[in-house]
């Protein structure tokens, strides 16, 4: 009876693995969507209006019966690629961009072909290594010792996750404590670093949001004073997070004064460095950076700065030993994975079924070279300045201050009328035109526009164009009230 039902089960399981014809035409027809999405890359528009239909399209839905890949191929290009922001766009200026390099979805490809595992080196010790690879040269590119750690993460949210806690174990806090344990941080801090305190157990800890300058940089002595203040009334700080490139101005902290502060009161010291990290590959963007080694943890994401497809952020932490205390467990069942002689990804994330990411970043570093990652990083800076440069001069148009990495925070003020209002007015026509993609937000009160520069398709023809197309809203918009 039981080899009965196998027999029968058998052939309908084994419909999970295409035939070669099978896997060489479902192949061609894939190729042949991504081929025509590249080779139109630039004519799509950078954003799509939808309907609220889309999200609940009877179509995206599963059942039973299956359907043809040209069918099913059709229904992602329909539901979606096409509604909403094209990340891929090199008109994509609104929030930070992500990428989308080729050689690193060939990456994924051959990873999820293969499936190789990458969390524990004792079943997958090519993997690990190729990632421990990876992590020693982020490691090294930011002047972290041989005593560095890391992981490669889904992104920069779990990547800051993984350092809070790290920095909660090695600070010693316990439970009882976390009401009087107190965190430093600007408002522009982001708002994935509240989620990590929270998941964290620091829900209950004490907050201090330091003032920043007029350049939206952490007022060290403000720091200064407000950890002596908490000392002397029997609190306990214990955590100071730096901004290296903030999501709304693109601002760095002075990481160099707040490590020395960090150091003399015995704080941890995370950068968040999501955005702007890898900037330190150019001249100018190491010197802005200076202090950054001196960190206890940090977080960069090449998702963002290295121009990779979403889904890959990056944790070193300066000292191997408070990552693997936070994050190292063990169970029977994987006894015969212990005694490795190098830890494991597991060992120093909370991941533990951990796809192998590293080779969407390892292979297109291989095949490119460090050279055009540092030159496309480099135009994105000398493109904000330009950028700025530009609205400086365009009548109405003022800036916020002039831009330390590649996002320009400006706002158009109107002959009359509440400006605030005028500029979402600016963000909505210019996002229903499509043709780039703009965001804003609300800076003291005040609604700033954004170019957030940083697309690796995005260049100077994409700039200029972004620029006419503020003009020429502006002019519909200042001409439909008269």
């Amino acid at each position: 009876m039981l080899i009965k039902e196998l027999n029968t089960l058998e052939p309908q399981a084994r419909r999970l693995e295409p035939s070669p014809d099978a896997r060489a035409s479902s192949r061609r027809a894939v190729l042949n969507y991504t081929e025509q999405f590249l080779d139109d890359i630039d004519r799509l528009s950078a954003f799509n209006e939808y309907a609220s239909e889309t999200k609940q399209s009877a179509e995206l839905d599963i059942s039973e019966s299956p359907i043809d890949l040209d069918n099913a191929i059709k229904i992602i290009g329909e539901h979606v690629d096409k509604p909403g922001l094209n990340p891929a766009s090199g008109g994509h200026l609104g929030y930070i961009p992500g990428g989308g390099i080729y050689f690193s979805a060939l990456g994924d490809y051959m990873a999820a072909v293969t499936n190789r595992y990458a969390g524990i080196r004792f079943t997958g010790p090519g993997a690990v290594a190729l990632e421990h690879a990876l992590v020693r040269w982020m490691a090294k590119l930011v002047g972290y010792p041989a005593t560095a750690a890391g992981n490669l993460t889904s992104g920069g949210s779990i990547a800051n996750l993984c350092a809070i806690v790290a920095a909660r174990d090695a600070s010693g806090l316990k439970a009882a404590d976390w009401h009087r344990a107190v965190i430093y941080t600007t408002e522009h801090a982001h708002h994935c670093l509240d989620k990590a305190y929270r998941i964290a157990g620091l829900g209950e800890a004490v907050r201090r949001v330091i003032p920043m300058d007029e350049r939206f940089r952490m007022d060290t002595a403000a720091l200064e004073r407000s950890v002596e203040v908490d000392r002397r009334e029997g609190l306990r700080p214990f955590l100071v997070v730096g901004n290296a490139g903030s999501t709304d101005v693109g601002a760095i902290d002075p990481l160099d004064r707040i490590a020395e502060i960090a150091k003399q009161n015995k704080l941890w010291f995370h950068i968040d460095a999501a955005y702007g990290g890898f900037f330190i590959l150019t001249d100018e963007g190491r010197e802005k950076l200076r202090g950054i080694e001196k960190s206890d943890s940090v977080v960069m994401d090449p998702h963002k700065g290295l121009f990779l497809p979403y889904g890959l952020g990056t944790v070193l932490v300066r000292e191997r030993a408070h990552l693997k205390h936070s994050h190292q467990y063990s169970a029977a069942y994987m006894q015969d994975a212990a005694g490795a002689d190098e830890d494991s990804p597991a060992d120093l994330s909370p991941e533990l079924t951990k796809h192998f990411r590293g080779l969407r970043l390892w292979l297109p570093l291989k095949l490119h070279g460090i050279a055009p990652f540092r030159a496309c990083l480099q135009e994105k800076l000398l493109l904000a300045r330009y950028a700025y440069e530009q609205l400086m001069q365009m009548s109405g148009f003022e800036v916020l201050n002039e831009p330390e990495l590649s996002v320009v925070a400006y706002r158009y003020v109107p002959k009359s009328g509440d400006a605030n209002a005028f500029n979402k007015r600016i963000q909505a026509a210019v996002q229903k035109d499509g043709r780039v993609f703009i965001s804003s937000t609300t800076i003291r009160g005040t609604v700033y526009l954004r170019l957030a520069i940083l697309a690796f398709r995005t260049h100077l023809n994409t700039i200029q164009l972004a620029l006419e197309i503020l003009k020429e809203k502006v002019s519909e918009l200042e001409g439909s009230r008269q």
